[in-house]
């Protein structure tokens, strides 16, 4: 099995370098000072400041995709916001995907998508496998488009990454985006055009490398108590999932931290169409006794959870997202059965073209026991997401759980930050 770590590495700087084919730029940056231009004719080499090559002869060095104009044209090359910034060429309008990928991205990318010899790069970050599918599926196509228009350090990647923005239109970028889409041709992988925002509760059906740090506090005069839920994701293979969540709080009148009820997880995704805009995933979790009833941590209980999750998304970035399933204990005597449903709509907002995202969202939460007196609780939980940095793989998300039947029980603040570790380390992309 591969070390997970080197996912990251090859990641990160394979993004920046999904980020060298595609780039990012921030709104604030451009246009904050006057860029310098440097106006080549013939073949452009981005980054190349020391000799400007004629059409079709290879570049010793590589620092970015290439463009070829055409005998008599001439391109201009400047740099605003961190990236190197292209501007227009001749037009290109019956190119293929393929062409243009040959024309904008094989010098360092390679003809088949899995990077160029390194003797032939001038920098020593790792280029990305576009044939990789558990790399190349991940992101959606505005990720893609985002970092090819705008340049890499508009997701916090390398600055090699040039922006394309000025010289090849968005439906040019798309057709070299749906031209490397082809470089992974297995349709087991999710694309990530599915993989909704993630709510406070609900689990979503979409399979991820994450880990998140969960906060519960209870809002009630007169009492105290802070529940902290850490989860660990692992995807491994096309479809699947592997989960630990490790919950542990805290009470006013308790000295020192207590454990909960331990949980081992799997999920796997049983249908997904890009298409429809749909996923269904089947999981389950094992809960252990490792908390106490007494503490308010835990039921002190071996429990299976089975459940289903279905996500789907809409236009205008609307999506929606539902969940159902039973909390079982195995000790038949000793509690109940419950059975539990979870919705979710929502919809996210981009800071200007390529910024920051919010996806505001409102969940609806409804458990029953199965018992003889047979309670139905009803909770509402507006809540709001948004990515913390450029790169967008470290987020926040706050909301409020708010009784919605006639039981008294108490209201309850909940954030989460979480940190999608595949697409680089925590502190980078800011």
């Amino acid at each position: 099995m591969k070390d997970p770590r080197s996912h990251v590495r090859r990641s990160t700087h394979a993004l920046a370098l999904l980020v060298l084919w595609c780039g990012m730029g921030s709104t604030g940056a451009l246009g904050a000072y006057e860029p310098e231009i440097r106006h080549v004719s013939g073949l452009v080499h981005a980054g190349d400041t020391d000799d400007v090559r004629k059409a079709g002869a290879p570049p010793a060095t590589c620092r970015g995709p290439i463009i070829q104009p055409g005998p008599g044209r001439t391109h201009e090359v400047l740099r605003r916001g961190g990236a190197e910034h292209i501007r227009p060429g001749p037009a290109r309008a019956n190119d293929t995907g393929e062409e243009l990928y040959g024309k904008a991205c094989a010098t360092c990318h390679g003809a088949d998508g899995r990077g160029a010899p390194a003797a032939l790069l001038g920098f020593d970050i790792p280029l990305p496998d576009f044939t990789d599918c558990n790399f190349a599926t991940r992101e959606p196509d505005a990720d893609w488009l985002a970092v090819a228009h705008q340049g890499g350090p508009v997701r916090g990647f390398a600055r090699e990454m040039p922006a394309f923005g000025d010289a090849l239109t968005q439906d040019e970028l798309q057709k070299i985006l749906d031209h490397i889409r082809t470089l992974c041709p297995d349709d087991e992988w999710p694309r990530g055009e599915l993989n909704t925002p993630r709510p406070l509760v609900t689990e979503k059906a979409f399979p991820e490398d994450e880990a998140v740090l969960t906060t519960t506090v209870d809002i009630v005069t007169g009492r105290s108590a802070i529940l902290h839920e850490l989860l660990y994701e692992k995807r491994f293979g096309a479809r699947n999932q592997f989960e630990v969540v490790v919950p542990f709080g805290f009470e006013e009148h308790r000295q020192g931290g207590q454990l909960g009820d331990v949980a081992l997880g799997l999920k796997r995704v049983m249908l997904q169409s890009l298409s429809h805009g749909s996923i269904l995933s089947l999981g389950g979790e094992v809960i252990l006794p490792t908390g106490r009833k007494n503490t308010g941590i835990g039921k002190g209980l071996t429990r299976i959870e089975p459940f289903v999750s279905y996500g789907q998304i809409l236009p205008a970035d609307v999506f929606l997202q539902f969940q159902g399933g039973f909390d079982i204990p195995l000790d038949w005597n000793a509690a109940a059965d419950e059975a539990f449903f979870r919705g979710v709509a929502g919809k996210s907002f981009t800071q200007g073209d390529w910024g920051r995202t919010w996806s505001p969202m409102l969940e609806v939460l409804g458990t029953r026991s199965l018992g003889v007196e047979g309670v139905l609780h009803w909770d509402i939980v507006p809540q709001a997401q948004i990515s913390l940095n450029r790169r967008q793989h470290v987020m926040l998300n706050i909301g409020l759980r708010i009784p919605a039947d006639q039981y008294a029980r108490d209201a309850q603040f909940i954030v989460y930050l979480l940190w999608e570790w595949f697409d680089g380390g925590f502190f980078e992309g800011w």
